[in-house]
């Protein structure tokens, strides 16, 4: 028998992730600096270290109800309502998710199948993509445009509907690029989709990390609340990535429907997470703002040091990342990130691991110390005079 044959094709022919692999070789190599995983450099702060902790020595161990605890859900809802004027119900309007991803995975899964079409911007979170294609559907790509820093805009949306569109995916504020989505850009994706049937499957999990403003959601337009899936978690704004929590939101009819999916493929997400969430969405809003605040010093330090660099570079004002164009070294991007890491030490992310449209940039995470950052910018600068044309 050949093993390989027994593999389905949406599986055997999606690539790996393009990012893990200068992950992987960043850590084989002394005195490297890699900008390339998008991971909070803070530990989870003590108060939610010490709820897990507590719950683990009273002997919380055991499964949690399928949607998670509802002291949880209840504190989800507490939390949106507070934070974006978002209202949900914790007893039917909530899923508690092993991440975002199983959110993605998820919603995914309920709403398309083969001959649906799921549009997906790009560049985008790695995961979109291959999570449509594991379902059957069709992935539709809209590049977005560097002049219109990353964001997506009515005219592209609409050239992307056709009558088998099930899906839209909205990544803002969006992995790589560090884009948002205001109020006002809003408004014209509104105006597109109120009148079709297309649910949006809305993945916010930074939406604490933003530096001008607050974050705004499509829910937030009564014609689309019904029709949107909010995705979020706990590990950006937290600093929780190793916890793997996070959360599901969405009209009732649409969570009963993904609690099915979630109910038979996972069962619950840890329970001692669980505990530590709670005390997180209770309590640690100023740890949260006080590593926003430390985000945003670094991300002005390594977006004046690209400018310095002559690497053209829009001002992204989510997340922690910067998506410079490196188009005038003349090298590819990954051309331009293998050879950086090689002659410099500094790892970043080639800007088409994310899409092909993120060919000619790459993608710069800020997540690191603003020692490591400084020294960063001082290679990346040596290395551009060196090689720019």
């Amino acid at each position: 028998m050949n093993i390989s044959d027994m593999i389905t094709p949406s599986v055997k022919n999606i690539p790996p992730s393009g990012i893990r692999r200068f992950f992987d070789l960043v850590n084989e190599m002394k005195d490297a600096i890699s900008l390339s995983i998008g991971e909070p450099d803070f530990i989870t702060p003590w108060t939610v270290r010490e709820a897990g902790i507590h719950s683990l020595e009273k002997g919380y161990t055991h499964y949690s109800p399928n949607a998670g605890f509802i002291e949880l859900r209840k504190e989800i809802c507490n939390y949106l309502k507070r934070k974006y004027s978002l209202e949900y119900n914790p007893k039917n309007q909530v899923i508690v998710t092993v991440g975002g991803s199983e959110g993605i995975d998820i919603a995914l899964r309920t709403l398309v199948t083969k001959g649906d079409e799921v549009i997906i911007p790009q560049p985008s979170f790695v995961s979109y993509k291959p999570c449509t294609v594991f379902t059957g559907a069709t992935p539709v790509i809209v590049n977005l445009r560097h002049e219109d820093e990353f964001r997506l805009t009515p005219e592209l949306l609409e050239s992307a509907i056709t009558e088998r569109t099930k899906a839209l995916i909205l990544p803002f504020p969006n992995n790589p690029t560090g884009a948002i989505m205001t109020r006002k850009d809003l408004e014209g994706i509104v105006e597109v989709l109120k009148d079709k049937n297309i649910i949006v499957i809305s993945d916010e999990i930074y939406s604490e990390l933003t530096y001008n403003g607050k974050h705004v959601s499509i829910a937030n337009f009564p014609e689309m609340k019904d029709k949107t899936i909010l995705i979020n978690g706990f590990s950006k704004a937290f600093a929780m990535t190793g916890w793997r929590l996070g959360y599901v939101c969405g009209h009732p009819e649409l969570i009963e429907a993904m609690y099915k999916v979630h109910q038979f493929a996972i069962m619950c997400s840890p329970t001692t997470a669980q505990y530590a969430a709670i005390e997180a969405l209770r309590n640690a809003d100023a740890d949260v703002e006080r590593m926003v605040r430390e985000y945003n010093r670094r991300r002005k330090v390594l977006l004046k040091g690209f400018r310095e660099a002559r690497l053209e570079c829009f001002e992204a004002l989510g997340a922690f990342y910067l998506f410079p164009s490196i188009k005038s070294t003349g090298m590819t991007s990954t051309e331009f990130c293998e050879k950086l890491l090689i002659e410099e030490k500094v790892a970043v992310v080639p800007g088409d691991a994310f899409g092909e449209c993120g060919e000619g940039f790459v993608r710069v995470c800020y997540s690191r110390s603003m020692d490591d950052i400084v020294e960063a910018v001082n290679r990346i600068k040596r290395f551009v005079k060196r090689n720019k044309k």
